[in-house]
């Protein structure tokens, strides 16, 4: 039997929102951060760390001496949603305007400025390489990544159309020490924590 594209929308749909309410039922009772993307839910099982908690703030306060009032770099819940790709982010950092943060539920991935990630020492493939496929596919404009890891980071923008779906075309690699432009604004990422080198501490043979 064929399925017709509706059908099939409606199939797709009513899977996501299976997974969104496990999701939201395992978020008060299980340690980590849930995520959906196009490839199924993403558990974060290791809590943020001091490095990954200081960037967040460093980069929060940087974007908001600089941005307008009317501008915010917003930090927890809710999260960014796009039910027809069935897709639920939960980024670090949403530059987002506050006339758009008053809705009810999830925010509007498109009324975003940008998205901002700091690296996960534990799953830092969630960071570099689903949401760089699935934030331009929820319609985020900008996505800017902070690896503590490596002292390095990227920021993607300017989606275009591509036969596996929108993409971002521009990648603008940058090193801890240089200014960095996320959308409109430019900060300094001077001074930023790096996570420590575990190999340092692991004993010798």
């Amino acid at each position: 039997m064929t399925i017709a594209p509706d059908d099939a929308r409606q199939g797709a749909s009513h899977i996501y929102r299976a997974m969104r309410d496990l999701v939201q039922s395992m978020d008060d009772t299980i340690p980590g951060k849930f995520e959906i993307t196009k490839k199924g839910i993403v558990h974060d099982m290791t809590a943020p760390i001091g490095p990954h908690e200081l960037t967040t703030l460093h980069v929060r306060k940087r974007l908001e001496k600089v941005m307008p009032d009317e501008i915010v770099a917003h930090t927890g819940e809710p999260d960014v949603e796009n039910e027809l790709e069935g897709i639920l982010r939960r980024p670090d950092v949403m530059v987002i305007a506050w006339e758009d943060m008053d809705v009810p539920g999830s925010f509007d991935p498109r009324t975003l400025f940008a998205a901002v990630e700091i690296v996960s020492r534990s799953n830092p493939d969630n960071d570099w390489v689903g949401k760089v496929r699935d934030y331009p596919l929820t319609g985020v404009p900008v996505y800017a990544v902070f690896d503590p890891r490596t002292g390095t980071g990227a920021v993607f923008s300017d989606i275009h159309p591509t036969p596996g779906g929108p993409r971002y075309a521009t990648r603008k690699d940058f090193v801890y020490g240089e200014d960095v432009t996320i959308a409109d604004w430019t900060i300094s990422t001077e001074g930023l924590p790096r996570y420590e080198d575990q190999s340092a501490r692991e004993p010798g043979p």
